[in-house]
């Protein structure tokens, strides 16, 4: 029985292993550069002074240390395959060398499959993983520690986990019994006199439960809290002498259970949004019509996402109410204070030649980063926008931020030898292109009224031609029929069709009957009309 629990404890890993990594890899390998893309590890010594001033910062440091290499998907879903199975070899049980009981090698397998299910909330940050690993390795190497041990054990695995240090007292009381109940006493105490002192500025149920464990602030999903009373089960059910008749069917109910939950932890919509995202960030424009052909999301979002990709294949004037419209807001949306809303309108205005638009938006996305980290993805831009617009000063201190990274740094060198060099600039093909497509004076403008600035674009440079699509595309999305027909002849004169595209056909005949041979813009029109 003994070899065949050590021969169990592997095989399980293994299998873990290779599950969490086609997991990541093959199903959500875009949901690992989303989260690469909100936070920037920088090689600096004042980042990491940053990091551990505060409880729980040497294992935030640690997984964001881990979380740059999400820029490469194969790469980041190896790394949580590895962290899955070190999680799952940790979970203490009575004999943790696994050649004991079957149940034992199985009954684990339960938390890092529910810590999968936890990690389809988006919000969830890796560094709740990394802490509960470090803190079941300090039980793994402590195994019976005297008490003045464990007060300084408490007190410095507070300050390195944050509060997954209650994961360490539970599981101790679990282990050695109702005389150890004083140990939740002194973690408190230790958490009550980090607030005091040097952590005044958080609010006090992040001290005590959640610092740097989910990206908003003084919010938890209960899951979180469930996970750590979970392995403090299993520490107490391995004490009890149970049968291997109920022991194991135990073992394997629990786990059948924790898997079959995994995928409800990812809602369908959601993560197809983030895949489109991502898909624009690598500027994938046939796939993300393709996705757009096979999945519908009704939000803005997508119909800001699908109208790009479909610009950038000069196909929005043929098939743009092939795919749901939300309404006038469906190619630009108004400034939203979050994450991620405005990214596909940051986007299409940085293409349209919105240059001051497109860095405002995305000043405003990483500033929404509510655990206050900072994003290669938009620093990237910012950094771009200044170069356009010639502001290299400013420019510079974004690229040497930038600088400092694995995966942005190569980009960063290459930009900074155009700064103060406008004949390396013209070089550039976007940055070139976009200085001609930009506004060149500064000046603000309304949202309610973006089909000027869109008219204003292809003025400014009638070889804009995603500004005229743009333009024609939201009179029709607002209903302004007049303005429609009044400037069609700008796609016959400019646009470059060699035939009038069938969606202004359909558009147009809509109009001149009045809705009775209406098409797909007839059914746009009559879903707003009710």
């Amino acid at each position: 029985m003994k070899l065949t629990g050590r021969y169990w404890k592997v095989g399980v890993s293994v299998l873990l292993g290779i599950g969490v990594f086609l997991f990541w890899w093959g199903g959500y390998p875009f949901a690992l550069t989303y989260q690469e893309q909100y936070q920037l590890f920088l090689f600096t010594s004042d980042y990491f002074r940053e990091r551990a001033s505060i409880a729980g910062g040497l294992t935030d440091y640690v997984s964001d240390f881990i979380v740059q290499f999400y820029y490469i998907p194969w790469l980041g879903a190896l790394l949580l395959a590895l962290l899955s199975v070190a999680l799952y070899a940790l979970v203490p049980t009575k004999d943790s060398s696994g050649q004991g009981k079957l149940e034992e090698a199985v009954l684990p397998l339960t938390i890092p499959l529910l810590l999968l299910h936890l990690m389809g909330d988006e919000s969830v940050l890796l560094a709740y993983m990394v802490s509960m690993i470090v803190v079941l390795l300090t039980v793994r190497l402590l195994r019976r520690p005297k008490w003045y041990v464990e007060l300084l054990v408490v007190s410095a695995l507070y300050w390195v986990a944050g509060p997954m240090c209650w994961l360490y007292v539970a599981v101790r009381v679990a282990q050695r019994g109702w005389r150890w109940l004083w140990l939740p006493v002194w973690l408190l105490a230790v958490e009550c006199l980090a607030y005091l002192t040097v952590m005044q500025q958080w609010p006090p149920e992040s001290v005590l439960f959640s610092i740097n464990y989910y990206r908003t602030p003084m919010q938890m999903p209960l899951l979180m809290a469930l996970i750590p009373l979970a392995v403090t089960a299993i520490v107490a059910l391995s004490h009890v002498k149970l049968s291997s008749k109920i022991g194991v069917p135990l073992a394997l109910v629990c786990c059948l259970a924790a898997l079959v939950y995994v995928p409800s932890g990812f809602d369908a919509d959601k993560y197809e949004l983030i895949r489109q995202d991502q898909l624009i960030r690598a500027e994938q424009w046939d796939e993300v019509i393709e996705r757009a052909e096979q999945h519908v999301v009704k939000t803005t979002f997508w119909s800001n996402s699908v109208n790009l990709a479909l610009s950038q294949k000069r196909q929005l004037a043929e098939r743009m109410f092939d795919f749901y419209q939300s309404g006038d807001d469906a190619l630009a949306m108004p400034r939203h204070r979050d994450l991620t809303s405005n990214l596909p309108t940051a986007e299409a205005y940085y293409r349209l030649g919105l240059v001051n638009s497109a860095q405002r938006y995305m000043f405003d996305i990483q500033e929404s980063i509510l655990n206050g980290k900072k994003s290669g993805r938009c620093t990237k831009r910012i950094a771009e926008c200044m170069i356009i617009n010639g502001h290299y000063k400013t420019a510079r201190k974004q690229l040497n931020i930038l600088k400092h990274s694995l995966f942005y740094s190569s980009w960063a060198e290459e930009a900074e030898r155009c700064l103060d060099n406008e004949a390396q600039v013209e070089q550039h093909a976007d940055w070139a292109r976009l200085r001609k497509l930009r506004f060149k004076d500064n000046f603000l403008f309304s949202y309610g009224e973006i089909e000027k600035i869109f008219g204003l674009l292809f003025v400014n440079n009638p070889e804009n031609k995603m500004a005229l699509d743009y333009f024609l595309a939201e009179q029709l999305l607002k209903g302004n029929v007049q303005q429609f027909m009044q400037y069609l002849q700008w796609a016959q004169q400019y646009g470059g069709y060699r035939a009038m595209p069938a969606g202004y056909q359909d558009a147009v005949r809509c109009i001149q009957t009045r809705g009775r041979e209406g098409g797909k813009y007839g059914e746009y029109v009559r879903r707003f009309a009710k």
